[in-house]
């Protein structure tokens, strides 16, 4: 294809959609179940059907697709597993506030069945928006593998699973109390209320003392919820606390309520909290619901507070006044007849950490209800033994810490959510009185399996996360024996954030190991979040997120994934300012533009095939050829390196460099001459020019894939139809140099101390300088006198001189290698002019720095004013100085 024929300017929109068209009909992102290559396996954490792309799905997404197309290119047989989550509470809420919006109708006004279908058409409508969207940044996943934790083969294996535990006892149905929305109207597992702090009040209520000889004497307690005292069923303190022992076996009377309850005594008391004695709430409370059971004689559970988070309209123990009041307001209502009846002895300000609902942010209330739960100990032991045991690792390690301590002490989960959108749980419930039994089954039974009695199918479905679980086998096709299990699992790499250790990660171990015998992946890479420039998590509430799709549309799916991911370094958070797209982009768009750039000089100056290096003449390559082929043989090198170490910001900024800096900056230019044949060896130059340009578009190619692809296209004669599955570079050691390094290193020095000079003094762009160099070391006068003439033109000299003197007015310089540099600067500027400037300058800044020097010269500012306020004057007297300080020293070379 013809170099011609690259626009003038960079256009993402113009080649993006149809590059993706291309490579999707050509079929490289699927992969064969039968090639006999090592797989390398990626898993998609499956974002919510119902879900739209975020900056943090674009930074985790594209984390994956530079891992995938690395091995890819690395001859792996790489499949990325793509698909979405049914999210039952997040979908069931989307679709009941758009019926209620657009309807005025309520879920249950249409049962269960209308509901759920009305569901499934939202998603089949919406619910691939989001893969669609992580096609536009170039996600190299396996559509043609797209998979749904709510499809019908999906169902199959999580029934199965719940089925297979139930029948090993590690599922079983339970009485506690547990974690409840009352806006999602669902129970929660404890990974799913989230603790936050909170500004609450602890209120002391008076209980008072029946038979007690003084009318007014009472007992004090402690409480965050006042409102729960109507279901306490008892008062508890510390065995060993003598100040209530003559209290133990009274009883007193529930305040605002005829409600009497005894006074007993619990090793769980917190002596430290309160007065400490304690009331025991045991339905809204997990805690108190223990400390009852353990209690000597039977102690009812009353329930207060339905499942909306309203008062009951219970007459002999909640007050009528506050009969369906919401919880808050209850308790303001509460307290003001507490005070009324001086019942209340004092409030003071409380802050405690408090659980949320992690979906809609609703304060839990802990509440009494039978529920499904799977026996996590068990499960645990092998996930745990395989991290412990190395071969199961974090990226970075101490996210492993955080796992080994989560399974350490984690406690049964609670899987049965009070939903219509999910698995339903296949447990039937016998409806003979006396019977009582629960028959779960894989398929439907038609009678009970004990009486044969008439069937009720259990309400609730699955929690979400207990299909998720079993993502990296389910999808492929368990509990069938496929082709796809047998080849891809385990897979390699999960590539996550840290938030869903618990939910997911740790979890999807212990299934792999539980029914498939082997962990699900060897490696965990957790990044970082995706925040703004005041550190907040970026989110729609705050208004304060990116939409990806604007960024792709203003500059480009690479400027995107280039700034995430040379942004991310490993666990680190990514700072991101919404506020200017613009310049918080800059970094992968300017890229993207000097590639291109870069790409059509290059292209334009190629006239046939790419030569073989195995048809170079090395004895023909001048310093430079040497120098740019033995620094692209160390950028391959640290660039799988990194890549390898999930070091993926190491690796974009190594090519980075490697393009910007050595072959842009310098080879290109050192090379002009031989290309426009101003000078000898120009098949040499565009020999060496396209074989080290193809490198780097292979190394770019994970991060940066549409505009490298692009260029790959336009190379002629190139070896590989496709960038995107071309091979991966492999450092070649007969082309590593560092003496050509070392020499060309010496010439790139002295080059940018004259252009420093020339910036410095505000030499005339157009105007040429002499030089004068006086060369440290022999090694270091060969090389100045092999590269005079490169020198000279890209440092604009008139004549670079080796054997003279440092004299008259001018600049010195020295070299990191010892060597010295002056350039004469008397013909070059008007020394009187340039002298009034930097004396001028000189003065300004004395000026500032003699007002910072009196301000800091103040006792009372040092002693009044905030420690960093004085830190940052004493930064602008340090600064001011040192500028004055190199004023100083121009003035002098100048002889001003």
């Amino acid at each position: 294809m013809p170099a011609t024929t690259l626009a003038p300017r960079f256009d993402p929109s113009a080649i993006e959609t149809s590059l993706y068209e291309r490579w999707l009909k050509a079929g490289v992102f699927t992969a064969d179940a039968r090639d006999g290559d090592a797989p390398y396996v990626i898993v998609i954490p499956p974002p919510n059907v119902t879900a739209v792309l975020h900056m943090g799905h674009g930074l985790n997404n594209t984390i994956q697709d530079v891992l995938i197309r690395f091995e890819r290119m690395r001859g792996r047989e790489a499949l990325w597993l793509p698909g979405t989550d049914h999210a039952g509470i997040a979908t069931q809420n989307v679709v009941e506030r758009l019926i209620a919006s657009e309807e005025g109708t309520q879920r249950r006004d249409l049962g269960r069945e209308r509901f759920v279908d009305r569901v499934w058409t939202y998603v089949r409508e919406t619910g691939n928006t989001i893969l669609e969207q992580l096609k536009a940044i170039g996600c190299s996943c396996d559509w043609s593998r797209t998979r749904f934790t709510l499809s019908e083969e999906y169902s199959r294996a999580v029934l199965t699973v719940f089925v297979d535990l139930f029948h090993q006892g590690l599922i079983y149905r339970g009485h506690r109390v547990i974690h409840w929305c009352p806006r999602c109207l669902t129970a929660l597992s404890d990974e799913e209320a989230e603790f936050r702090d909170r500004d609450d009040h602890l209120y002391y209520i008076r209980y008072p003392l029946v038979d007690a000889g003084d009318a007014e004497e009472s007992v004090v307690v402690a409480t965050t919820r006042p409102e729960t005292m109507f279901g306490d069923v008892a008062l508890v303190f510390h065995p060993d606390d003598d100040r209530y022992q003559h209290l133990l076996g009274r009883s007193v009377r529930i305040p605002l309520t005829d409600v009497l309850i005894p006074i007993a005594v619990s090793p769980r008391v917190e002596r430290e909290f309160g007065t400490a004695m304690l009331k025991v709430t045991p339905a809204h409370d997990a805690n108190d619901f223990e400390i009852a059971n353990e209690l000597e004689g039977e102690y009812e559970t009353p329930v207060i507070i339905d499942a909306e988070g309203k008062m009951v309209p219970d007459p002999a123990r909640v007050p009528s006044v506050i009969h369906g009041l919401e919880r808050y307001a209850a308790r303001k209502r509460i307290v003001e007849m507490l005070e009324s009846e001086h019942l209340l002895d004092k409030t003071e300000p409380y802050r405690h950490a408090v659980r949320h609902c992690y979906r809609c942010d609703t304060v839990v209330e802990p509440r009494l209800s039978d529920q499904w739960f799977v026996r996590m100990k068990p499960l645990a032991e092998p996930a745990l033994e395989a991290y412990q045991r190395g071969r199961l690792t974090f990226v970075p390690e101490r996210w492993g810490g955080v796992y080994e301590n989560w399974l350490t002490e984690i406690r049964d989960w609670n899987i049965s959510r009070q939903l219509w959108w999910g698995h339903r749980i296949p447990a039937w419930y016998c409806e003979n009185e006396g019977c009582g039994h629960i028959t779960v089954a894989l398929d439907t039974p038609t009678a009970c399996e004990r009486c044969d009695g008439s069937l009720r199918q259990d309400e609730d479905v699955l929690d979400t996360w207990f299909s998720s679980w079993l993502w990296p086998f389910a999808t492929m096709g368990w509990p069938a024996q496929t082709e796809d299990l047998a080849r891809f699992y385990p897979g390699h790499t999960l590539a996550t954030a840290a938030e869903i250790i618990f939910f997911w990660v740790a979890r999807m171990v212990m299934a792999g190991f539980h029914f498939m015998g082997k962990q699900p992946f060897d490696t965990v890479y957790i990044h970082g979040t995706v925040r703004d420039t005041l550190h907040r998590k970026m989110s729609k509430s705050l208004g304060n997120g990116i939409d990806p799709i604007e960024v792709v549309h203003r500059y480009g799916a690479d400027a995107l994934r280039f700034t995430v991911i040379a942004g991310a370094p490993v666990g680190t958070d990514v700072i991101l300012d919404p506020n200017d797209l613009e310049t918080t982009f800059s970094p992968g768009r300017n890229f993207a533009n000097k590639l291109w750039n870069v790409g059509r000089f290059i292209l334009s100056n190629l006239d046939g095939p790419i030569v073989p290096a195995d048809r170079w003449d090395p004895t023909q390559f001048e310093l430079a050829d040497r120098w740019i082929l033995s620094r692209a043989q160390r950028a391959i090198a640290d660039t799988t390196e990194a890549l390898e170490r999930f070091r993926l910001n190491d690796a974009a900024n190594i090519a980075y460099h490697f393009v910007w800096d050595d072959l842009a900056d310098w080879y290109v230019e050192q090379v002009k001459p031989r290309l426009y044949g101003t000078a000898a060896g120009g098949e040499v130059a565009r020999a060496v020019l396209s074989n080290v340009f193809e490198t780097a578009l292979r190394l770019l190619h994970p991060i940066m894939p549409f505009i490298t692809e692009e260029l790959w296209q336009h190379l002629p004669g190139a070896r590989e139809a496709m960038l995107v599955t071309a091979q991966w570079p492999s450092p070649r050691a007969d082309l590593t140099d560092e003496e050509a390094e070392d020499r060309f290193a010496r010439v790139q020095a002295l080059v940018s101390a004259v252009r420093s000079v020339r910036a410095d003094y505000s030499v005339p762009p157009a105007t040429a300088v002499p030089a004068v160099v006086q060369p440290s070391s022999r090694e270091a006068l060969e090389a100045f006198h092999a590269e005079q003439r490169t020198i000279e033109r890209l440092a604009k000299l008139t004549k670079l001189t080796t054997d003279g003197g440092g004299d008259g007015v001018g600049a010195h310089h020295v070299l990191p290698d010892g060597s010295a540099v002056f350039v004469p600067l008397g013909d070059a500027i008007d020394v009187t002019k340039e002298c009034d400037r930097l004396q001028g300058d000189m003065e300004r800044i004395g000026d500032q720095l003699a007002a910072v020097q009196k301000k800091l010269a103040n006792q009372q500012f040092i002693a009044k004013a905030p420690s960093d306020v004085v830190e940052r004057e004493r930064d602008k007297e340090r600064s001011w100085r040192e500028q004055r300080e190199i004023l100083s020293s121009k003035l002098r070379a100048l002889g001003c």
